[in-house]
């Protein structure tokens, strides 16, 4: 008898083991998705200016000493970018934060903020990405500033919510209390927006500053900021999960290695072309395509399946959190044009 029960627990183990047709599905959307991401991100960019100088220099027999070309419509290109990658960020936040309230059945009637807010954010950021006006617009600077404010409020609410638990900041309650830094990510989105509208406000045929400094390498030091942060939820997050899978790696050490790269473009020589880092982050943002395909993978494997998607996408791995990832590497896209179409040294 007890032969016949480790027979049939074998038995059990080697069916479960199979893909299911549900994972097969998420499958190939993960590789659709990729493929059209790729596709687009991979699409010709402007030549930057830079690449003309020496022709714009030339007089007569003789070069003139190398000066900054800076490109007029460039500024405009990399702020309707950046309010794109606000959006695609903006989009993940109000995914995850209605699934993730929803399942606290909005206890706290705070909960529903971040909801409105990353809406609005995400219309603010389409109304800049068709704007083509060379100045910010004071109506989404305010929505920007108050994606900002949201963020850091809701980080001190889901900081007082592990606190109060019992063992205080102990790992059980950080892996499954209210996590800490996913309330930045909508913070994440009203920076990148208002670097875009910052971007956007400069005289035509200068060079772009932000808070007087440089554009380009302001956009790029705040991005890898950013990755930075958003690397560490994700690494809590699949410490819990302990990597039992290799890909689980990635979301920890290809956006690191992307902010050091947008570390390294900032302070470095703006005309330098940069294509590691341009490959880098492209990689980083098709990484936040597949980890949904991934995260598909982990509820397709609870109990039921999709089939219980309501309980699954609640207790598996958030499939709106990759995309993050995704908008922060077209920001530092952005960044890489701003240095191109804009020299300053």
């Amino acid at each position: 008898m007890t032969q016949q029960r480790i027979e049939n627990r074998r038995q059990t183990l080697a069916v479960n083991a199979q893909p299911t047709g549900e994972i097969f599905a998420a499958l190939a959307l993960m590789g659709a998705a990729t493929a059209v991401s790729a596709a687009l991100l991979a699409r010709r960019r402007h030549p930057p200016a830079s690449r003309d100088l020496p022709m714009r220099l030339a007089r007569g027999p003789f070069l003139l000493p190398a000066s900054p070309v800076v490109d007029e419509r460039g500024a405009g290109r990399a702020a309707r970018r950046l309010n794109r990658a606000a959006g695609t960020i903006a989009t993940s936040v109000l995914i995850d934060s209605a699934m993730e309230h929803y399942r606290g059945a909005f206890e706290n009637k705070a909960m529903y903020t971040p909801l409105v807010v990353s809406a609005l954010t995400i219309l603010a950021s389409f109304h800049g990405h068709k704007d083509r006006a060379a100045r910010a617009h004071r109506g989404r600077d305010v929505i920007y500033a108050l994606a900002g404010l949201t963020g850091a409020i809701g980080t001190a609410f889901h900081v007082y919510n592990v606190g109060k638990r019992p063992g205080g900041f102990c790992w059980q309650n950080l892996f499954y209390a209210a996590p800490l830094g996913a309330p930045m990510a909508i913070t994440l989105a009203g920076m990148t927006g208002f670097l875009a509208e910052r971007v956007r406000d400069n005289a035509p045929g200068t060079v772009p500053s932000v808070l007087g400094l440089p554009a380009g390498r302001m956009v790029a030091a705040m991005t890898g900021v950013g990755l930075l942060g958003t690397t560490a939820e994700a690494g809590l997050l699949h410490f819990r999960g302990a990597f039992h899978n290799p890909a689980m790696l990635l979301p920890v050490t290809v956006p690191p290695a992307a902010a050091a790269l947008l570390g390294a473009a900032a302070g470095g020589v703006a005309v330098r072309p940069r294509p590691l880092t341009r490959w880098w982050l492209r990689f980083t943002a098709f990484l936040g395509v597949a980890g949904v395909g991934f995260h598909a993978i982990g509820v397709a494997r609870n109990m039921g399946g999709w089939r219980n998607w309501k309980q699954n996408i609640q207790a598996g791995p958030p499939l709106p959190a990759p995309p993050a990832f995704f908008g922060l590497a077209l920001a530092g896209l952005a960044a890489l044009g701003l240095l191109e179409d804009n020299p300053d040294d």
